[in-house]
C-alpha cells in the first residue's frame, strides 16, 4: 500500500508522476518515491515523509535535461507495512543489478521464505521490504523479455499485489500486474498512465481499462498488451470514467472532509435519483437482478463489511428485519472466511465497501460464492474488484470521497440498505400503501440533512468545549447503537481522542467505572424507541460527574431539564434518525478534530482503501 502512478508517453513524465502522487496523497502514507528511464539508466529519488518533500529533492537533484527528456517513469505513495517509514524502505525498490525498478501495493506473505532462496543464491538486501524480494525475483528470472519475467517470478509469489516494473534496458514500456489490488490504465492520445486510482489520471483520461486478477500488462505509449499470468494474451474492455476532475478538489472548503459532509445531501440526491417506484411503492434496484420470486424465496440476510461499512450494515440489519421479515447477521468480513461459515443457496449476501477493493471483504465474497450463497455488494466505485466478482449489486453513486474518513459514502450505504429492504420487504410483507410512505421517507432525506448541516456553527461552538478530552464514550440505542460506534470511529480517526461506542444499556455493564468529569459522554438520546431509557443512563453519567453532550430531536417535548449541552437535529422518522445523527457527529468530529489542528484528510496510519488483510 498505498499509491501507484506510472506514466509512458510524449510528454516529461516527471511533474506528470509528482501531481499523480498528490493526487493519490488522500489515501494516506508516510513515504514516496520516483523512479525515471532517461538515456538508458534508472534515476531514483525517495524518501521518508511527503510528495511536497520528494518534489523539491527531484528539482534540487535532477537537472532541467533529465526532467525534461525522461517521457517514462513510475512513482509510489508508500503506507508501511514491512518496516518503517523510512527512506530505504520507500519505493520504487531495485533487483540486484539496479538496472529495474518496481513500485508495489498489497503484501507478498511468502516473501521471508523467498529471501532466504535468493540470498543464498548471493542476492543483498537493502531495505526490510517484501516489494524489495519481489523486484529482486523478477531481476532473476530477467533474460531480455520484462513481462516474461514478472509472468516467472509471480507463479512463485502468495499474497496480493498491484505492480508496476521499469527496467533501463526497456525505454518505451513498463509492465504491470495485479492480484487482490488494484490497478487500471489510463489510454490517452500518444500516452498510456497507470494508477491504483482513477483520481490520479482523471485530469489526462476518461477511458480507462480495469486489470482483472492474475492479468499482466505490457504497457506502452500506444497503449496495452494485456495477458494473463501464464502470457496468454486476454482482453478487457475500455470503460469511461464519468465523473468531472474538479470533484477530486476542495472547492473552496478548508478540507475534503468538511466539503464531502456539506455534499451529502446531492449524493444522497443522486443514491436515490430513478430509484424509487413511487407507483408501487417499491424501488427500482436492477442491478440486484433478482425476480420477485427470488426475493420471497431468501430466507436469511448476511452482511460482510469492515469498519465504518460494518456500521452501515448494523444500521441495515434493522431495515430489513423490520420492513422484510429477514433474519439478518452482521459480520466482520476478516473473520468470515476463517470459521467455515454456515451459508448456503438461500442466503442473500451483501458485501459492502466503500472502495469495492477491501481485502477482508473481497476474501469474504469469494469464500461466500463459493458457498453457492447468493451474493451482492455495494460499492461507491465503479469498476472496482468487489462489484465485478459479485457480478450483480447497487453502486451508490455518492461522487469520490477523497476524505480518508468515510462520511457521504456511509450516509448513501444507509439510503441503499433502505431502498433494498424496501424492495424487499413488497416482495414479502409490506403493503403498497406501506411502500409508499417509505418511498416519501426517502424522498425527504436531502432536506433533513440539509437542515441538520445548518448546526455547523453550533455544533463548532460545542466542539471547541469537548477539544481538550483524552476520552470519550459514546452511547445509543436500537438503530442508533450502530450511530454511536461509527460516531467514535470518526472521533478517534481524525482527532486523535480515544473513544468508545457503547450500547446505552452496557454502560454500566463495566466501562460507567470509568466515568468522571474528565470523561465525557455523547449521547445519543433522539426521539427514537427506548428514547427514555437513554435519558435514565444520562442520569446515570451525570451521577458520576461525567459531562454529556446529548444529540436530541429538535422539537421534542420531553427533554428533560439535566440536558445542558445539547446537538439538534431534525424531527424523521426512526428509520431516517440515523442518517441525520451520524451527520452531526461528522461535523463534531470533524470540528474537535479542526481546533486540536490535526491533519483531517490525511490522519496519520490510515489508508483510503485497505487492500491488505
Amino acid at each position: 500500500m498505498c499509491g501507484i502512478i506510472g506514466y509512458v508517453g510524449h510528454r516529461p513524465a516527471a511533474e506528470i508522476l509528482i501531481n499523480g502522487l498528490r493526487r493519490l496523497e488522500y489515501r494516506g502514507y508516510d513515504s514516496a518515491g520516483i523512479a525515471l528511464i532517461d538515456n538508458g539508466r534508472l534515476n531514483i529519488l525517495k524518501n521518508a515523509g511527503k510528495v511536497n518533500l520528494l518534489a523539491e529533492r527531484m528539482r534540487a537533484s535532477w537537472n532541467a535535461e533529465l526532467l525534461n527528456r525522461a517521457t517514462l517513469g513510475i512513482a509510489h505513495t508508500r503506507w508501511a507495512t514491512h518496516g518503517p517509514p523510512t527512506e530505504v524502505n520507500a519505493h520504487p525498490h531495485t533487483d540486484q543489478t539496479g538496472r529495474l525498478a518496481l513500485v508495489h501495493n498489497g503484501i507478498i506473505e511468502n516473501y521471508a521464505s523467498l529471501r532466504r532462496q535468493l540470498e543464498g543464491r548471493g542476492h543483498k538486501f537493502l531495505s526490510q521490504t517484501d516489494t524489495e524480494v519481489l523486484a529482486h525475483l523478477i531481476g532473476e528470472f530477467y533474460k531480455g523479455d520484462l513481462v516474461d519475467a514478472v509472468c516467472a517470478a509471480l507463479k512463485h509469489v502468495e499474497g496480493t499485489y498491484g505492480i508496476a516494473c521499469v527496467s533501463a534496458d526497456l525505454p518505451g514500456a513498463m509492465v504491470v500486474a495485479r492480484k487482490g489490488s488494484p490497478l487500471l490504465i489510463g489510454v490517452g492520445e500518444n500516452e498510456t498512465i497507470v494508477a491504483s486510482d482513477v483520481s490520479a489520471i482523471i485530469s489526462h483520461t476518461r477511458q480507462v481499462i480495469y486489470l482483472d486478477d492474475n492479468d499482466v500488462a505490457l504497457v506502452t505509449a500506444a497503449g496495452a498488451e494485456i495477458r494473463d499470468i501464464n502470457n496468454i494474451s486476454v482482453s478487457r474492455a475500455v470503460a469511461s470514467v464519468d465523473w468531472e476532475e474538479s470533484a477530486a478538489e476542495k472547492g473552496g472548503f478548508a478540507h475534503f472532509m468538511l466539503k464531502e459532509i456539506f455534499e451529502q445531501p446531492d449524493a444522497l440526491q443522486n443514491t436515490m435519483r430513478g430509484r424509487l417506484d413511487e407507483e408501487m411503492g417499491s424501488a427500482f434496484l436492477a442491478g440486484l437482478q433478482f425476480t420477485p420470486r427470488e426475493m420471497a424465496g431468501i430466507r436469511r440476510v448476511v452482511i460482510l463489511a469492515c469498519g465504518t461499512s460494518m456500521h452501515a450494515g448494523m444500521v441495515g440489519r434493522y431495515f430489513f428485519e423490520e420492513l422484510a421479515d429477514l433474519p439478518t447477521e452482521v459480520e466482520q468480513a476478516a473473520e468470515f472466511r476463517y470459521r467455515n461459515p454456515l451459508i448456503g443457496g438461500h442466503d442473500l449476501v451483501i458485501a459492502i465497501s466503500q472502495s469495492g477493493e477491501t481485502a477482508d471483504t473481497l476474501a469474504a465474497v469469494r469464500e461466500a460464492i463459493q458457498k453457492g450463497a447468493l451474493v451482492v455488494s455495494l460499492c461507491n466505485v465503479v469498476g472496482s474488484t468487489i462489484a465485478r466478482e459479485t457480478g450483480r449489486g447497487v453502486y451508490l453513486h455518492a461522487g469520490p470521497e477523497i476524505g480518508v474518513a468515510s462520511t457521504k459514502a456511509f450516509t448513501s450505504q444507509l439510503l441503499v440498505l433502505l431502498m433494498m429492504a424496501l424492495k424487499f420487504g413488497r416482495s414479502r410483507r409490506l403493503s403498497r400503501e406501506e411502500g409508499l410512505e417509505i418511498c416519501r421517507e426517502v424522498r425527504s432525506v436531502p432536506g433533513l440533512v440539509r437542515e441538520t448541516l445548518k448546526q455547523n456553527d453550533a455544533i463548532a461552538a460545542l466542539a471547541a468545549r469537548y477539544a481538550k478530552a483524552r476520552d470519550f464514550f459514546y452511547i445509543g440505542r436500537g438503530l442508533l447503537y450502530p450511530v454511536a460506534l461509527e460516531g467514535a470511529l470518526k472521533l478517534k480517526e481524525i482527532s486523535y481522542i480515544h473513544a468508545e461506542g457503547y450500547h446505552a444499556a452496557e454502560l454500566k455493564h463495566g466501562p460507567i467505572a470509568l466515568l468522571d468529569e474528565n470523561v465525557p459522554v455523547l449521547a445519543l438520546a433522539c426521539d427514537v424507541p427506548g428514547k427514555d431509557k437513554t435519558f435514565s443512563n444520562i442520569q446515570e453519567c451525570r451521577a458520576r460527574q461525567a459531562p454529556v453532550l446529548s444529540v436530541v430531536t429538535d422539537g421534542d417535548p420531553s427533554l428533560p431539564e439535566m440536558l445542558t449541552d445539547i446537538i439538534r437535529v431534525p424531527p424523521s422518522s426512526p428509520r431516517l434518525t440515523p442518517i441525520t445523527v451520524v451527520v452531526a457527529l461528522q461535523l463534531f468530529a470533524y470540528h474537535v478534530a479542526r481546533i486540536r489542528g490535526c491533519p483531517i484528510d490525511q490522519p496519520k496510519n490510515l489508508a483510503k482503501s485497505v487492500t491488505v488483510e
